[in-house]
């Protein structure tokens, strides 16, 4: 029989997770600078990339996605239903975003949603890499092409699940998204987003 777990405390752990800061710990251990403070201020794998280069962007990456992942799985394993799946991935998305153990003060979220979307719907989450990589190659804009894959997936997760209900929470994530994009998306109005190298 599966360990039973109030949909509540569910959430309160994925929180917890998301809240997790894989890229202020990775700068730490690696002793690079705080990426709160150098770069763009803000822990999240892109800045780290800035600060520290590609292995401790790679470990940063694949921390923030299983801090996605693993609350999925963790729901899955305990046998709730996709609606309440997306519920704990809007969670852990906000943990990172806002996380209570670093002042509520997080990175931007996709790497922690593009985990959680692969343990969700593995097929959206190809979805999302498949765009972003077309994009990026076609515009040269990370941002851009992220901003992009991010308003195809609600459509990539509805034709994959027909699961109308969880694909509004998608959605919700989705806005949230280009909401912490705000400073990315007023340098792209004024052309003056760094193109990727």
């Amino acid at each position: 029989m599966l360990p039973e777990l109030p949909f509540t405390i569910l959430i309160l752990l994925s929180y917890l997770i998301g809240s997790i800061s894989t890229a202020i710990i990775v700068c730490k251990m690696l002793n690079l600078p705080d990426p709160r403070t150098q770069g763009s201020n803000n822990p999240g794998a892109t800045n780290v990339l800035r600060i520290g280069g590609k292995k401790a962007t790679a470990i940063t990456l694949i921390g923030d996605g299983l801090k996605g992942a693993i609350p999925v799985l963790i729901a899955y394993y305990l046998d709730f239903n996709m609606l309440d799946v997306t519920w704990v991935v809007l969670a852990a998305f906000l943990g990172h975003v806002y996380p209570i153990f670093f002042g509520f003060k997080g990175g931007k979220g996709v790497a922690t949603f593009l985990g959680a979307l692969f343990a969700l719907s593995y097929l959206t989450g190809f979805g999302f890499i498949i765009t972003w990589v077309f994009m990026a190659k076609v515009l040269k804009i990370s941002s851009l092409s992220a901003l992009i894959a991010t308003a195809l997936t609600p459509v990539y997760f509805y034709l994959i699940t027909d699961n109308l209900a969880s694909t509004y929470v998608i959605t919700l994530i989705c806005l949230w998204i280009f909401y912490t994009h705000q400073s990315n998306i007023k340098r792209l109005l004024n052309n003056q987003e760094n193109k990727i190298s």
